[in-house]
């Protein structure tokens, strides 16, 4: 797999999500069921090991029943 630099916003979506998925008591398997994506992909992306493009962070906030930009913001501070 292709890595590219880490980006501070690669960390906050990465980070969302995994606090996102937490709430619900999902698996990262349960997650790539309800967005229709391969859960090894959502891993590295969970990792911020991965970029994930616009339409498949559209599918990982459909997944998780929020609006996209809720994944993008930063409550930590720091992106």
């Amino acid at each position: 797999m292709k890595r590219t630099p880490k980006s501070p916003l690669r960390d906050v979506i990465a980070r969302n999500m995994r606090l996102l998925r937490a709430e619900r008591g999902w698996s990262q398997e349960r997650l790539a069921a309800e967005a229709g994506l391969n859960r090894t992909y959502l891993s590295a992306v969970e990792r911020s090991e991965q970029n994930i493009s616009v339409d498949n962070l559209y599918r990982v906030a459909q997944g998780l029943g929020v609006e996209s930009w809720i994944l993008l913001v930063d409550e930590a501070g720091g992106a």
